[in-house]
C-alpha cells in the first residue's frame, strides 16, 4: 500500500491522528503501521532510525548536554465497529484514538517538523502494548538495545485529557487457596466446604481500608480487590478447594517485596501464590526536563491511578510520565474518540518545552 503518512499529512496533527488510526494495528499486527512510520522517520535527515521488529526509534544528535524521550505504542486493542476514523463536530472517532494514537501523532509531527530542539530527543514508537509484556516493545528493546533508551526524562504519551500523571501504581495479583474434604451433599455434614471457607478471605478484603500516599504532591489510592473466584466439583458434591484471585494496586512508595509482605499480613494464614507482579514508578519531578515540561503545561500533576510503561523507563533510572490528548475513560470502548482541540494544545505544550 501506498504509505499514507504523505508530508502534507505529517504537517497537521489532526489530520495526521486520523491517517494513523486508517492503518489497522492491532496487536501483534502492527508491521503496516510500523512501516509506514519507519519510511517517514528515514526520510528526515536530522534523524538516526533504528528498528526491532515492529518498534521503531529514532534521535536527534545535536550534542546536547541531556536527551528525553518521547514515547507512544503503535497497537491497538481488536477493531470493534469503530474503523476506519470519523468525524463529528470536534471528535474523531476510531479504534485508537485515545489510545493512543493521538498521542503518537504528536511526537511523530515533532519527530519531522523540529529539526532542533533544545534537548537532544529520541522517539520511540513501539509494538504490543496492550497485551502480554513478553511482546511489549519496550521489554524487547530493554532486553536486546538497551542503549536505545537512553535519558534523562520520558513522556510517555498516553491517554491523560491533557492532564500530567505522574509515575504510577504498582500492581499484584496472587492466588489463594481454601481447602476443606468432599462429601456427598445428601451427607454434607462428612465434608468441609471450600466455598464456604472463603468467605473469610471476602470478609478480610470487606473490611480492607486502603492507604492513600502522597508524593511530590502527587496522590496515589491503594486499592485491593478479588478479581475472579471459582470452586466445585459438580451439583452433588461438596467442594474440596476454592480459589480466589486477588488484586493489588499499590503506590509506588512500596516495592514488589513490600507489597507482597503487606498482603502476607492481610491474609496471615493462608498461602500465597504470585501470579502477576509489576513495580510502580515514582512521579520523578526532579529532573530538570521535568520541571520544564511543567512549566509548559502549566497545571499541576496527578499521580497516575493505574500501571502504565513509565514502570519501565524507572525501572532504568530514568524519571518518566504521562501525558496525551486521549480521555483514558474512553480507551478500548467501542465509541472511543478524541477531541480535537486537546491534540492541537497537546502540539503546542510540546513545542513549549522543546522548541528554542
Amino acid at each position: 500500500m501506498a504509505n499514507p503518512l504523505t508530508p502534507d499529512v505529517l504537517v497537521d496533527p489532526v489530520v495526521l491522528t486520523r491517517a494513523l488510526v486508517d492503518v489497522e494495528s492491532v496487536s501483534r499486527d502492527e508491521k503496516v503501521i510500523a512501516d509506514c512510520v519507519e519510511d517517514v522517520l528515514r526520510s528526515v535527515s536530522h534523524l538516526s532510525v533504528r528498528r526491532l521488529g515492529n518498534t521503531v526509534m529514532a534521535r536527534t544528535k545535536l550534542g546536547r548536554e541531556q536527551r528525553v524521550i518521547l514515547a507512544g505504542h503503535l497497537d491497538t486493542v481488536p477493531i470493534s465497529g469503530n474503523f476506519p476514523s470519523t468525524v463529528v463536530d470536534d471528535l474523531i472517532y476510531g479504534c485508537g484514538t485515545s489510545d493512543m494514537k493521538g498521542g503518537v501523532a504528536l511526537a511523530l509531527h515533532l519527530a519531522v517538523t523540529l529539526p532542533d530542539p533544545i534537548y537532544d530527543v529520541t522517539y520511540l514508537f513501539y509494538e504490543s502494548e496492550e497485551i502480554e509484556s513478553e511482546f511489549n516493545g519496550l521489554n524487547l528493546v530493554a532486553a536486546e538495545h538497551p542503549k536505545w533508551l537512553r535519558g534523562d526524562f520520558a513522556v510517555l504519551l498516553e491517554p491523560t485529557y491533557g492532564a500530567v500523571e505522574a509515575g504510577c501504581q504498582g500492581t499484584m495479583r496472587v492466588r489463594l487457596r481454601t481447602k476443606g474434604r468432599r462429601a456427598h451433599t445428601a451427607r454434607s455434614w462428612r465434608g468441609v466446604n471450600a466455598i464456604h471457607a472463603a468467605a473469610d478471605v471476602l470478609r478480610r478484603l470487606e473490611d480492607y481500608r486502603p492507604r492513600t500516599v502522597t508524593i511530590d504532591g502527587c496522590t496515589y489510592r491503594e486499592g485491593l480487590s478479588a478479581v475472579s473466584i471459582s470452586g466445585g466439583v459438580a451439583g452433588n458434591v461438596v467442594p474440596d478447594e476454592c480459589v480466589v484471585d486477588v488484586n493489588l494496586r499499590f503506590a509506588p512508595d512500596r516495592s514488589e517485596k513490600q507489597a507482597l509482605a503487606h498482603l502476607q499480613q492481610v491474609f496471615e494464614g493462608y498461602e500465597l501464590e504470585v501470579t502477576d507482579s509489576a513495580p510502580g514508578a515514582l512521579p520523578g519531578l526532579d529532573a530538570a526536563p521535568a520541571r520544564e515540561f511543567m512549566a509548559a503545561v502549566g497545571i499541576e500533576p496527578a499521580g497516575k491511578l493505574g500501571w502504565t510503561d513509565v514502570a519501565r523507563f524507572a525501572a532504568l533510572g530514568i524519571p518518566a510520565l504521562n501525558y496525551g490528548p486521549g480521555d483514558p475513560s474512553l480507551a478500548h470502548a467501542p465509541d472511543e474518540h478524541v477531541e480535537i482541540g486537546k491534540i492541537r494544545d497537546g502540539v503546542a505544550t510540546l513545542y513549549r518545552w522543546l522548541a528554542p
